[in-house]
């Protein structure tokens, strides 16, 4: 199981990678701003971030090298699952928990199909290519037994949704905590299209009555902003803290966690898009991501206790957070409880992160199957420095490359997963050099090289390719 949410876990941060850029462009080329239409066509990313998930996973969880195949299937499913509920009901939408889904039953196909053999009439269709035949069959099905579930989901959350305006401050710590909280099941987006264009009703000074915190908000309303000012503290404080505590907690890689922590932190503060940062931990910590929906909840709260009212028209960053001051009242304030936010949320994170020992970004596991490399096996090394003849002879010896599924390695070992672990030869491959061979199950299998590991490796991947 942790074998399986650790590759879970990095087969998110695929996708991650596009969203900063993304979501920079996107709002900084609206209409308000340099209003360069062109560029909004990065917003296409976001809006296909259920694709995105999808095609991670599958390709995350896919025992094979070339991700290619696992891929397409993986995008295959997420299009039949997104069509087929558009046709049963054209209300439905399971945003990210859909692409999850779709993901997840691709990598399944994938792996237990992908060696089938067909008759000789049927041969083009064999092989791999065979779970693309077959994640359509089984995802057509699929969308048809969630068109029957997800209605209900989103009902449920509607009829909630509404009983929130009564409910003073406690209303807009629930508003708050669901909006992060139901993001990864994709029904979010029920709870906020209430509130934002539902919610309560103003009539303008023009005669117009208008609904929804967001529009009663830009239009005037000196009561509309309560619901979503709370935001901002999320979204210009908040994460920023997160991708702090995640960037001093990182073990390794840490010019890499460094990098993708401050992109997202800056893509949050400036246009209010939190994916960058929540996506690195949504999945592989669900108690931090529980922490962080109940923060949001709070930060709303205390800004409705202290009578604090703020806006967006379009996400709460710092430029609809300017943009929309004058609109807002004792806006200001926000800056201060903002800090003391930014304090709440770094400290948490990192003692969390770093007390349950977490592996996100800059410190996953050195192993996904087995015991870890010990401290006297860091001073070893081969006997000899023929690290082309070494790969070559470790690869005869677990039975040629078509026995080989993935290979990787810690410090000191390599880390095979092959078809069948009882035709590797051990006596002949501690002959060649190795200190020891390690069969963890049928499949998986380490081998014990020394601080010469990782060189090895590279050479075996040239003759796997």
């Amino acid at each position: 199981m942790k074998s399986f949410l650790q590759k879970f876990g990095k087969s998110l941060l695929i996708p991650i990678v596009a969203l900063p850029i993304a979501g920079l462009l996107l709002r900084l080329s609206a209409e308000d701003l340099l209003d360069i239409p062109l560029f909004q066509a990065s917003g296409v990313i976001l809006a296909q971030m259920d694709a995105l998930i999808a095609i991670g996973i599958a390709m995350g969880l896919a025992k094979t090298k070339d991700k290619g195949i696992p891929a397409l299937t993986g995008f295959l499913a997420i299009l039949v699952l997104k069509e087929g509920l558009t046709i049963m009901d054209p209300e439905l939408n399971m945003s990210v928990f859909g692409g999850v889904l779709a993901g997840l039953i691709a990598a399944f196909i994938y792996n237990k199909f992908k060696d089938t053999k067909l008759p000789s009439m049927l041969a083009f269709f064999s092989g791999e290519k065979f779970p693309i035949t077959v994640i359509i069959f089984t995802m057509i099905p699929v969308a048809g037994l969630m068109s029957l579930i997800w209605p209900y989901a989103q009902s449920g959350i509607d009829t909630f949704s509404k009983t929130l305006m009564g409910l003073g401050a406690l209303g807009v710590f629930i508003f708050g905590f669901l909006n992060r909280f139901l993001l990864p099941f994709g029904l979010h987006h029920v709870v906020n299209t209430y509130v934002y264009f539902g919610l309560g009703e103003y009539e303008t000074p023009s005669g117009e009555i208008v609904n929804g915190e967001i529009t009663r908000f830009l239009s005037g309303d000196p009561t509309a902003g309560y619901f979503i000012g709370g935001f901002f503290i999320t979204m210009m404080f908040g994460v920023p803290a997160i991708a702090l505590a995640i960037t001093r907690a990182a073990k390794k890689k840490k010019e890499e966690t460094k990098s993708l922590m401050a992109s997202g932190a800056g893509t949050s503060f400036i246009t209010g898009i939190t994916e960058p940062v929540e996506f690195t931990f949504l999945f592989t910590s669900p108690l931090l991501y529980f922490m962080h929906a109940v923060y949001t909840g709070l930060a709303g709260a205390v800004l409705y206790l202290l009578q604090i009212r703020h806006g967006f028209s379009w996400g709460a960053g710092v430029i609809d957070f300017v943009l929309n001051l004058n609109l807002a009242d004792r806006g200001l304030l926000i800056i201060p409880v903002g800090l003391a936010f930014f304090a709440l949320y770094y400290f948490t994170f990192y003692f969390m992160i770093v007390k349950k020992d977490i592996p996100l970004i800059g410190r996953e596991k050195e192993l996904d199957f087995g015991e870890q490399s010990s401290e006297d096996e860091k001073e070893l090394k081969l006997s000899h420095s023929n690290h082309e003849y070494m790969a070559k002879k470790v690869l005869q010896f677990i039975g040629g490359k078509e026995n080989v599924i993935t290979n990787d390695n810690c410090m000191t070992r390599l880390r095979l997963e092959l078809h069948d672990t009882e035709v590797v030869d051990v006596d002949r491959i501690k002959q060649t050099g190795a200190h020891g061979v390690i069969k963890i199950d049928k499949n998986n299998v380490q081998i014990v090289l020394g601080s010469e590991a990782t060189i090895v490796k590279k050479e075996l991947d040239k003759l796997l390719e």
